[in-house]
């Protein structure tokens, strides 16, 4: 479990900190958690969230089990730099979703003097890496890979496998499209795929 730096940011320079993992991983739940605990010790937190993102709320993050914190939705990354002035701590949910200007954004904000608190699905319902989160990972200072439980056997998950037949990369969804698997049962359901698109 991530444990804050105990040294104020104003003594030092900033850093960005990543969460990432599947869906219903606690991604956003343990987002929030971090931006409550420096609002408790009296820091200026700004939130945001990209403008597409409206599945419980339009100005709200929300995680899977109903923890909430106001945000900002904005439309491209640059967004968020224009609006973090003053701020101590920045937070962003649904980062996959944002442009790969999100890396120099953070960067900057971090240059600053800022904590930047990034949260996202490191991989796209293929497997394959997803937007400016793999990047963020290797130029962060800190990285938080959390984990679901696979819904077929129980064990740790890290892919987000899409039931449905849509193909587009993004599709917002819940448990109605989307279920957490393991590596295992993830590959199972892509050969099972495989062998009914080949009949």
């Amino acid at each position: 479990m991530f444990l804050e730096d105990t040294i104020k940011s104003s003594d030092k320079g900033g850093w960005i900190e990543v969460i990432c993992g599947s869906m219903f991983s606690g991604k956003t739940e343990e987002l929030i958690r971090r931006l409550r605990r420096a609002e408790y010790a009296k820091l200026n937190v700004e939130i945001y969230k990209p403008k597409m993102e409206v599945r419980y709320s339009e100005d709200e993050v929300v995680s899977h089990d109903d923890t909430s914190i106001r945000s900002t939705p904005v439309e491209t990354s640059r967004n968020i730099l224009l609006l973090s002035n003053n701020v101590d701590v920045v937070g962003i949910d649904e980062a996959q979703f944002f442009d790969i200007g999100l890396i120099e954004v953070c960067n900057d904000l971090a240059n600053r003097g800022m904590r930047v608190i990034v949260a996202g699905l490191d991989t796209d319902f293929l497997g394959n890496p997803f937007g400016p989160i793999p990047a963020l990972m290797a130029t962060a200072e800190y990285v938080t890979k959390v984990h679901a439980i696979c819904m077929r056997c129980g064990c740790l998950a890290n892919h987000s496998h899409r039931t449905s037949e849509e193909k587009k990369i993004v599709v917002l969804g819940e448990t109605d499209i989307y279920e957490p698997l393991c590596r295992k049962c993830y590959q199972k359901e892509i050969q099972s795929s495989k062998q009914q698109d080949d009949k």
